[in-house]
């Protein structure tokens, strides 16, 4: 089914209304500073489309785990100025995301500008889906933009509850290009690779089936590995496995064999006797009793790129090794050139696999850097995501 498009809402006419504008703006806060804005930088063409066509703007977002309750730590102000300093105007900010203070702060808005709310996840009744919470939200404007794909699989009430409430609702441009992309890795052209990395089985067990399906080379990189040739019968010395998953990991291996599609474990690897910057390591095809696999070798680094070189249709997510020491990072960061070096339509997500690309300046050469995480594993697996979902019925 189609959504409405951001394009479309404003044909329609935005001037003189109050638009609620669901972003991701979960970014790193300290001592009161963003850390990281390539999640705010992500939703200003849809902010500044809205101003631009005098729409009254009410952005609403979480951040970090809050449980519910109010935390000075993730507090959104921070944000609230960052936003403004990016979009070169002033962004009010609200105390509170429902309620008197949040609805006199809406209520104060003219033409073009922007107010944003203080954290939805202070309050339990968002992750809840609570009605009564999503009504409060849908009171403070008439209009819903959803721009947080990676908030979309989650049925919250800023996500899904107050869809249906609006008078109109529609996908930003983030979140319409986050769906356009990762529709083409639903339906790609052939070849089609798929690189998976991460630590845990369990993690991508359903995404590792759905893609065996659909890819014709799925590549597996990180400890998850470990748990895949541990399954085997191979020498994992100390590597992180999951014991409870190699039943899991065989019949991954036997649906491979059943589609005839091709599934490449590590034939190489970069071991360690610790996981610290420094520590001695090597290259082995093997690994011995006492070290742990922390990153695929550069045989393995080149078997991925050469299938990579192959592929008219690339999707990858998770780090191939343990991406956070420098030592251990190479595999990912081969990965990550030989997806950009690729002729093929590339999409990457997930967090490590997303520094990757940025810390070896690909960025640029990749089709599409996925900012949902999470909400794109779902997606590719083909699940429904809810707040996806509630924009389709409300078109």
């Amino acid at each position: 089914m189609a959504v409405r498009t951001l394009d479309e809402l404003i044909r329609e006419g935005v001037a003189g209304q109050r638009v609620f504008v669901r972003a991701d703006l979960n970014v790193p806060t300290q001592d009161g500073v963003v850390g990281d804005d390539t999640r705010i930088r992500a939703t200003l063409p849809s902010l500044r489309k809205l101003v631009a066509a005098g729409a009254r703007v009410v952005v609403a977002s979480h951040l970090g785990r809050p449980k519910g309750k109010v935390d000075p730590k993730y507090t959104l102000a921070p944000v609230a100025k960052r936003l403004g300093e990016l979009l070169g105007k002033p962004v009010a900010f609200a105390s509170d995301c429902i309620g008197a203070d949040a609805e006199a702060a809406a209520g104060k808005l003219a033409d073009g500008e922007l107010l944003l709310l203080e954290n939805l996840r202070f309050h339990p009744e968002e992750e809840k889906n609570e009605p009564g919470f999503a009504a409060a939200l849908a009171k403070l404007a008439p209009i819903y933009v959803n721009d947080a794909f990676g908030t979309a699989h989650r049925a919250h009430a800023s996500t899904a509850g107050m869809v249906p409430l609006a008078r109109r609702a529609a996908a930003g441009d983030l979140m319409r290009a986050e769906l356009d992309h990762l529709r083409r890795v639903l339906h790609p052209e052939h070849p089609f690779l798929c690189l998976l990395g991460g630590a845990k089985v369990s993690d991508k067990l359903a995404v590792l089936e759905a893609m065996l399906r659909r890819a014709d080379v799925v590549c597996v990189g990180g400890a998850m590995a470990y748990t895949f040739l541990r399954a085997q019968g191979k020498s994992v010395g100390t590597s992180l496995v999951e014991p409870e998953r190699e039943a899991d990991a065989l019949r991954v291996l036997e649906v491979a064999k059943q589609t005839g599609h091709e599934l490449l474990l590590p034939v190489d690897h970069v071991i360690a006797q610790k996981l610290e910057a420094g520590t001695e390591h090597r290259t082995v095809a093997e690994i011995p009793e006492g070290w742990m696999g922390v990153d695929i070798g550069p045989e393995t680094a080149r078997l991925y790129a050469d299938r990579a070189a192959r592929a008219k249709t690339i999707f990858w997510n998770g780090p191939m090794g343990v991406f956070e020491i420098d030592a251990f990072a190479k595999g990912t960061e081969a990965v990550a050139r030989a997806v950009a070096d690729s002729k093929a339509a590339s999409v990457v997500g997930g967090g490590d696999s997303l520094a990757a690309v940025n810390r070896v300046g690909v960025a640029d050469r990749i089709t599409h850097c996925s900012t949902g995480g999470g909400a794109s594993l779902e997606f590719v697996e083909g699940r429904t995501l809810p707040g996806v979902a509630a924009l389709e019925s409300a078109a």
